[in-house]
């Protein structure tokens, strides 16, 4: 075809910059006809499917108008005529539906199968031949640098001929691919326009003879029918569209919260391991040896299942016993190869298995998990509680070879946290704590003192004094430990009542109770004893915080197990690492036989934070001196009333006794006055009342006399 440039190939040996300038002008003319092709390809793909969508749908609703004789609708009768003009309806769209079906068959060799073609075989035959050349070419340039470098001095006859033999290696292969590429290169321009024209050609003619097909079956009531079909297509396509929007945005949603979890060593600090496990499954990789000295990984998927360590392999219908981890011993172990590894031994010792984790986090919580698992703890009735009574255990038996370190291991910050002061605070002694380096274990707790771990006795002198007059039937003494005693009418009346669900750890005797040390020294005793004797159950109580008193309630029955006066509460505290545990020192006078006082540490766990009870009995211990202070100050002011008021009546009686005395003073002076029966030589008799009358006056003027 005139006008179409060529590429010379004669001149491909030369190799010329001007040969190789317009091969770059052809090869970008290719990589344009790659692109224009694969978008015009996009195009009639579209077409090609959307035919087949209706072909298919046609066909669908020629099926179903077919059956509807065969439905039996609830709220329909049999209408014949409906069912007669749907069959008609069904055998115009079946020939329809036929028609569709040829088009797309058409379409699929005249129009997709040659632009197939041409973008499968004959632009990727371009594309390989590009590469290929490149690769000739950078080795005959390799080459002919090797050839020049060929010392003169130095004159190797078997290097020389390994050079010339490479340069002409080289030269031929780069020729011959050279030419093959321009042949292809020239040949492409007249495939575009066959590529282009083909498919156009016969899409043309299938539509013509689809048309033509169609037209002796046309009608008006066809054409109403594909409009109403056509309305179908487009609400499916809506509804897909909104499908996929919402596809997406749950991906979005999932990688935003799986961000995290992608790295394969998570940062502790933002995902917190989790000790307290008492199942846990995963990928691990299991060591097996192979030789006297040499071992391979494998990766399998591990999982617990009661007391059995169980793996399964990637295909298979179900996992197969690795162990039994029931009394088994776990720890972390340094392998040459690989990092995160732990050994599980079993029981008897005759089984040892080593295992890799994918990361830090995953490691001590398999580790933590199976040491759960062969303490036996997912038998409890609650494992997950036992498991954290159990990690906490693990966690305060520490070797300590003084009180310091333990303690400056607890609390690394001390000065700069508040809660010191807030405990130190709600002891009713007020005083700060000793150095520490003056403390030492012994000073806080007694050793060998005996852990009570349930409640079983009433603890207060209250109590006692119950217990010692309980034979005289003033009252039934529960022998349980449980009071059966109604609720004070100060306990009604108390402004503050807070309810807590706690669960008792265990209580001892101590012999400090100035310093929140001595709590967290019960704390860790308590907690290592039941690790080391394997106590996991606790008792569960209502802890309610009144003004007055704490008390624990029985959940169930609602009695009072024990009740703790405020006032003998010296101090309280939480565990600054685990916010659950909490405890306080109770103070009982006259306990001892040479009648010093007792000091008891109880420890609880409970639900909530630990420091919110503490801030609670701190209130309550407030309110309570706030109210003891009003109640001295009434008092107080009663009897200041009670010393006017016998003011008061001295006052009244004095005055009473002023006004006798007037009075008797008046009677006086009336009776010394003469007469006239007297001036006359006459006596006047007085009566015997009138005597008396005047000897009373008389003797109240003296005794008014001795008062003044």
């Amino acid at each position: 075809m005139p006008g179409i440039d060529k590429l010379p190939i004669e001149e491909t040996l030369e190799d010329s910059p001007q040969t190789r300038s317009l091969l770059g002008v052809f090869e970008e003319d290719a990589a344009a006809i790659s692109s224009y092709t694969q978008q015009l390809f996009q195009a009639m793909q579209r077409i090609y499917d959307a035919q087949n969508e209706l072909s298919a749908a046609t066909h669908l609703t020629s099926k179903l108008l077919k059956e509807y004789e065969k439905q039996r609708f609830p709220l329909g009768g049999d209408d014949e005529v409906m069912s007669s003009t749907l069959q008609q309806f069904a055998k115009v769209i079946d020939e329809l539906s036929s028609c569709h079906a040829v088009l797309s068959t058409q379409l699929a060799d005249a129009m997709m199968f040659p632009i197939t073609q041409f973008k499968e075989r004959d632009l990727k035959e371009i594309l390989t031949l590009k590469e290929v050349f490149q690769i000739a070419s950078d080795d005959h340039d390799m080459a002919i640098n090797r050839y020049s470098r060929l010392s003169k001095r130095r004159d190797n006859e078997k290097v020389r001929c390994e050079v010339m033999e490479d340069v002409y290696t080289s030269r031929k292969k780069q020729h011959q691919t050279m030419m093959h590429y321009f042949t292809a290169l020239n040949t492409l321009q007249y495939k575009k326009k066959i590529a282009l024209l083909e498919p156009l050609l016969g899409y043309m003619q299938a539509q013509i003879s689809f048309f033509k097909l169609g037209s002796e079956n046309l009608t008006q009531q066809w054409e109403d029918f594909l409009s109403t079909i056509g309305t179908s297509v487009q609400n499916v396509r809506r509804e897909m569209d909104g499908e996929v929007d919402v596809m997406q945005q749950t991906i979005q949603d999932l990688e935003q919260a799986s961000d995290i979890l992608y790295m394969p060593d998570p940062d502790p600090s933002k995902i917190p391991i989790n000790r307290n496990l008492t199942r846990k499954a995963g990928y691990l990789n299991t060591r097996n040896k192979t030789g006297l000295v040499s071992s391979s990984w494998d990766r399998q998927y591990f999982f617990s299942q009661g007391g059995n360590l169980m793996s399964q392999a990637r295909g298979d219908v179900a996992g197969g016993l690795v162990m039994d981890i029931d009394n088994c011993s776990v720890m972390a172990v340094d392998c040459e190869d690989r990092r995160f590894c732990f050994q599980i031994t079993s029981f008897d010792g005759k089984k040892v298995a080593i295992l890799q984790a994918e990361s830090r986090k995953d490691c001590e919580e398999w580790i933590a998990t199976i040491n759960n698992i062969s303490k036996r703890i997912y038998l409890s009735e609650n494992p997950e509680i036992a498991a954290r009574v159990n990690q906490s255990a693990l966690e305060a038996v520490t070797p300590s070879p003084s009180f310091q370190q333990r303690h400056e291991s607890l609390r690394p910050s001390t000065q700069g946290r508040p809660r010191a002061a807030r405990s130190s605070s709600q002891s009713s002694m007020g005083c700060e704590s000793p150095a520490l380096s003056s403390l030492s274990l012994d000073s806080l707790v007694a050793p060998d003192t005996p852990i009570q771990f349930d409640i079983i006795s009433p603890v207060s002198e209250e109590y006692a004094s119950q217990a010692k007059s309980g034979g005289q039937g003033s009252r039934r003494t529960n022998p349980f430990g449980e009071s059966g005693e109604t609720p004070s009418e100060d306990s009604e009346d108390s402004i503050l009542h807070q309810l807590y669900i706690v669960r008792f750890l265990g209580c001892m005797e101590v012999r400090a109770s100035e310093s929140a040390d001595v709590v967290y020294e019960t704390m860790r005793q308590i907690l290592a004893a039941r690790a080391i004797h394997n106590i996991f159950r606790m008792t569960e109580s209502h802890l309610l915080v009144t003004c007055d008193c704490l008390k624990l309630i029985d959940p169930q029955t609602q009695v009072t197990r024990l009740r703790f006066p405020l006032s003998s509460i010296v101090l309280v505290a939480s565990h600054q690492e685990n916010k659950r545990l909490f405890g306080f020192v109770l103070q009982t006078a006259g306990g001892r036989a040479d009648g010093q006082p007792v000091s008891v540490c109880y420890i609880f766990e409970s639900n909530n934070d630990g420091e919110k009870i503490c801030d609670s009995v701190g209130l309550a211990k407030q309110i309570a001196f706030h109210s003891e202070m009003d109640r001295r100050a009434s008092e107080k002011q009663k009897e200041l009333d009670k010393a006017k008021e016998k003011q008061q009546e001295e006052l009244s009686k004095q005055k009473q006794i002023e006004k006798d005395l007037e009075e008797q003073s008046r009677l006086i002076a009336a009776s010394a006055r003469p007469s006239p029966a007297a001036a006359d030589g006459q006596v006047l008799v007085l009566s015997n009342s009138q005597s008396e009358d005047s000897d009373a006056g008389e003797e109240g003027r003296k005794k008014g006399e001795s008062d003044a």
